[in-house]
């Protein structure tokens, strides 16, 4: 016992307060300590920039004003500005006289800042759908300069990635059409649900600012033998169908086009024609007109478009809006 007195007493004074020495040995593991945690605190301060240069700069808030057109790439989050817009005169749309009214009023309503619909422009092949959204664009736009409208083009594949584009566009002072050509849905995709979202029935919903125009040879957007498919394999065939037709509900403007008479099809030629001042007679143009419809199996405006493609590339004419 009292061996074991003595040593207890070694560590402290006789006041019962720590030794010289003691307080040295306290003092030296403190620093120890502290010189590492230091040490730590540094190595993950270096790791943390070096994390930071490694990562991909945020992309720059685009430049709106540098262009009227747009192509949103998903990746990188980036939008690339189209300097030339590729497409035809309002007055060479011929044959399609009420939807283009219809899309041109829904269109100006919106640039006005009015209540307009999302619409959804189907039907026949060739017969100017695409062409009608990116003629109505122009014409709203020099209608209304004030509204800054722009035409942002989303790729068919690139339609999940819609929520990030919204947020962007969201806090923009301009207001956009966002344009997706050739819409359809295969019968295992589900990125249909990003598109349903954004358009209606999301939290956030569509900003005031945007407004969605697609085409497609589809009025519900799914091919009828998958559609049917559906039907005969459900336990509930009316359910089972109605997920992915209601897709197209959600478009409050539906725009038909239907195969044109061969009268409108001429019509659509002699536009051309007259346009691009392509010297040719009248009765032979019709005739040659008729023949190269027949080789194509079918009359519309992209077949119209084709031949008088051919027949001034013969003639030796130069078809530029640039006169």
């Amino acid at each position: 016992m009292a061996k074991s007195r003595a040593r207890s007493s070694l560590g402290r004074s006789s006041l019962g307060r720590p030794s010289k020495k003691a307080t040295k040995n306290l003092a030296r593991a403190g620093g120890d300590e502290a010189h590492e945690s230091g040490g730590d605190a540094a190595l993950l301060a270096r790791i943390a920039g070096a994390l930071e240069r490694l990562a991909p700069a945020a992309p720059a808030a685009p430049d709106f004003t540098t262009a009227e057109a747009f192509v949103w790439h998903p990746e990188g989050r980036r939008l690339t500005a189209i300097r030339r817009v590729n497409r035809v005169d309002m007055s060479l749309l011929k044959g399609i006289d009420r939807v283009r009214d219809l899309l041109v009023e829904n269109t100006e309503r919106f640039a006005r800042g009015l209540p307009a619909n999302n619409a959804l422009l189907w039907g026949a092949r060739g017969m100017g759908k695409s062409s009608l959204v990116k003629a109505a664009h122009a014409a709203t736009g020099k209608a209304h300069p004030a509204a800054g409208l722009k035409l942002i083009e989303i790729h068919r594949e690139d339609i999940e990635s819609l929520p990030e584009l919204m947020s962007i566009l969201r806090n923009a002072r301009q207001r956009f059409i966002v344009f997706c050509d050739d819409l359809s849905f295969d019968a295992e995709d589900t990125s249909y649900k990003s598109l349903k979202t954004m358009l209606e029935g999301g939290i956030e919903g569509r900003p005031e600012n945007v407004i969605f125009y697609a085409t497609s040879n589809r009025r519900h957007l799914l091919a009828r033998d998958m559609m049917e498919n559906e039907r005969s394999t459900a336990i509930n065939p009316g359910e089972a169908v109605e997920e992915k037709v209601s897709l197209s509900d959600r478009f409050g403007l539906w725009l038909g086009f239907h195969r044109c008479s061969q009268d409108e099809y001429l019509a659509m030629v002699e536009g051309y024609v007259a346009h691009y001042r392509v010297p040719f007679d009248g009765a032979e143009l019709r005739r040659e007109a008729l023949e190269w419809a027949t080789t194509r199996g079918a009359r519309s405006g992209r077949v119209a478009w084709q031949y008088v493609q051919d027949l001034a590339g013969r003639l030796g004419v130069r078809m530029s809006d640039d006169r």
